[in-house]
């Protein structure tokens, strides 16, 4: 197709055809997407056998002091009178060789089995045996801190052969105190960053980690440490998860995905449009009280939410307000089930949702409204632009690049916490109907499901599904 002819469609014509589009390039981005991935993993063990070459390199080009660095870090620093990042990489290792002999190797040699002691008990007393959840994160932690051994000790010896090739060429080697003030300086960036990223691995990837392990396990309320041991179990929890039938967890698992899907969808884009539309409307020329209405909204958020949900769960209920007004209009002859039934159930969750949502975006957007240039809209006016194209041409775009992080991050915010503000408790008849699945198929099963998105042992915990 010409561009001519493109020009010539409808904008349904057009949607239609970018749509067709779309779909049909998918099988090409799907395989470039793998491609690229097979790249980046043979990017990367390229780059670890350049990595081991590059050592036996220097190790057959080195001098006695570069040598000597392979065995004891640091020492060809100190030999060459750099003493402080001598003496650090000394005290790494020191410190590594201390930890893998009274500690690390203990847990790193169990990690394959997650123990074999279980704990008994003898006569009045108990004999406590191996902790297969302390194994497990211990032996992970031992793990990281081998990698980050190996990736210090390379640095060492890539450090001596800089300073090898520094003192050839006649210059000189910068000292401890010229260390030292680069990390002000030059190398400030590094200063600050190394808290933060310690942090960050400590708090954050290490915990991701152990619980991806965890889901390999058979760790459930049957295999609770450190009374019992738990073990690796392989794929069988995913294939217990994710298949259909009596004894597995498939049917009950696509049905929460599916809902924490839809409502992360309408919790993030209902209340990101709507907050968006109400500043618009508040802030267009000739709304009088502009004061007034903001005030309105922003008194939802003032009041704490624990009172205004406790309220507006009751105005909800069989014997709440809407429910009595609407049967004393005859517009309904029975109560509404607003918290009884599931379909609707998840449409109040979502309304009362955009009900607290909404005041905050629209402050968001009020101030980002507040900076688009006048002068656009103005220029699309004299050239006889509508509402909806100002709209689609200037503020929106504008509202994307400045929001775009929070739409993300609320989005999986939404996805992680799907409860909001515990209205979700109310679900009352799924909640029954999938505690009763689960409670049936545990009886037929000897361990539970532990997988992504569980909160308590013993099998799936998603969002609308609570052990009682």
């Amino acid at each position: 197709m010409v561009d001519l002819d493109y020009l010539k469609m409808s904008k349904p014509q057009k949607f239609i055809h970018n749509l067709g589009k779309f779909f049909m390039s998918l099988p090409g981005r799907i395989g470039g997407g793998f491609v690229k991935l097979g790249r980046s993993i043979g990017g990367f063990f390229k780059g670890i056998a350049l990595a081991i070459a590059d050592l036996f390199t220097t190790f057959k080009n080195g001098d006695w002091k570069t040598r000597l660095s392979y065995l004891v870090m640091g020492s060809g620093s100190m030999a060459r009178g750099q003493w402080g990042r001598g003496l650090l990489f000394f005290l790494f290792q020191t410190v590594f060789n201390l930890y893998m002999v009274n500690f690390g190797m203990a847990y790193l040699s169990k990690l394959g089995t997650l123990g074999t002691v279980a704990t008994e008990k003898v006569g009045r007393k108990t004999v406590y045996g191996d902790n297969s959840f302390l194994i497990l994160l211990y032996g992970v932690l031992t793990l990281f801190f081998v990698l980050a051994f190996i990736y210090t000790w390379y640095m060492n010896i890539k450090q001596n052969r800089i300073a090898q090739q520094i003192e050839a060429s006649g210059r000189k080697l910068k000292s401890t105190k010229e260390d030292l003030q680069s990390l002000a300086d030059s190398q400030f960036h590094k200063t600050l960053l190394a808290l933060p990223t310690l942090g960050v691995f400590v708090f954050t990837i290490l915990p991701i980690f152990f619980m991806i392990l965890v889901a390999f396990t058979n760790f459930d309320y049957n295999h609770q440490p450190p009374a019992k041991l738990f073990t690796w179990v392989g794929f069988e929890n995913f294939k217990t998860l994710l298949s259909s039938g009596s004894a597995s967890y498939g049917d009950t698992f696509r049905q929460v995905l599916f809902w924490t899907l839809v409502w992360a969808f309408f919790a993030t884009f209902l209340n990101y449009f709507l907050g968006m539309f109400v500043a618009i409307m508040i802030n267009k020329k000739g709304i009088k009280l502009k004061k007034v209405w903001r005030t309105i909204l922003v008194m939802t958020i003032a009041i704490p939410q624990f009172v205004s949900l406790l309220y507006v769960s009751k105005m909800f209920a069989a014997d709440g307000l809407i429910n009595t007004y609407l049967m004393k209009w005859h517009w309904i002859s029975q109560p509404i089930p607003f918290w009884t039934d599931p379909g609707w159930a998840r449409f109040t969750i979502i309304l009362i949702n955009i009900w607290i949502g909404i005041p905050y975006l629209m402050l968001i957007a009020t101030g980002i409204l507040m900076n688009i240039p006048a002068d656009l809209y103005e220029s699309a006016r004299i050239d006889g632009a509508n509402a909806m194209q100002m709209y689609g041409k200037i503020t929106l775009p504008y509202m994307l690049f400045v929001t775009g992080p929070y739409l993300l991050t609320s989005f999986t915010g939404n996805i992680n916490n799907f409860r909001p503000h515990g209205f979700a408790d109310h679900l009352a008849v799924p909640h029954d109907r999938f505690r009763h699945q689960l409670q049936d198929r545990r009886r037929h099963r000897h361990h539970g499901v532990r997988g992504a998105g569980c909160d308590q042992p013993g099998g799936l915990q998603p969002d609308t599904v609570r052990e009682e």
